[in-house]
């Protein structure tokens, strides 16, 4: 994996080979981030990486600028790496070893934008919006995307708005 842009532009992230993840591939993080720098300024946002995995997401996030990256995994080793990762960096991301779901209905801040990578095909993804919007988790033109495969569809969902597709994997988005 590698940060794509920012301050750690073309760094090499070697995540341990026991840490079980699935990260975005470069070619998709690189058309979402391509997208939302058309949405915002990374600079000052507030950011939650959901199921974070080896955290990619959100050394990218920080990477460009984001104030505050929060990651939360189910994995203590991919908590470990992520906060050593970011410590290494001195970047401004907290770690955070949650089960998502749980995570989602004790909501702990606001959000800019809130990210979420479940396992492609996981039961109760599709109540990620609801338990986002619900528990009125995103700032005020804050937006929620999550990463899934072609066969999940959200579109059905209030606050959908549009989905990318990038190879086999997927954005929604939602605001």
């Amino acid at each position: 994996m590698r940060i794509i842009r920012g301050k750690y532009r073309g760094k090499r992230i070697v995540a341990p080979k026991n840490i079980k993840a699935r990260p975005t591939t470069d070619f998709a993080k690189e058309a979402l981030f391509n997208v939302l720098g058309n949405m915002y300024d990374f600079e000052g946002l507030e950011v939650l990486d959901l199921f974070a995995g080896i955290g990619s997401i959100s050394l990218e996030f920080a990477s460009r600028g984001a104030k505050k990256v929060d990651a939360v995994d189910i994995a203590l080793q991919s908590i470990k790496f992520i906060n050593k990762t970011s410590e290494s960096l001195a970047l401004p991301i907290r770690a955070f070893k949650y089960n998502a779901f749980t995570y989602l209905t004790k909501p702990h801040a606001k959000y800019d934008i809130i990210f979420a990578d479940p396992p492609y095909g996981m039961d109760g993804l599709e109540k990620i919006p609801q338990m986002v919007f619900e528990n009125k988790m995103l700032k005020e033109y804050g937006t929620l995307i999550i990463e899934h495969d072609k066969k999940t569809d959200l579109s059905l969902h209030p606050n959908f708005i549009k989905t990318r597709n990038y190879g086999k994997v997927n954005f929604s988005f939602f605001e």
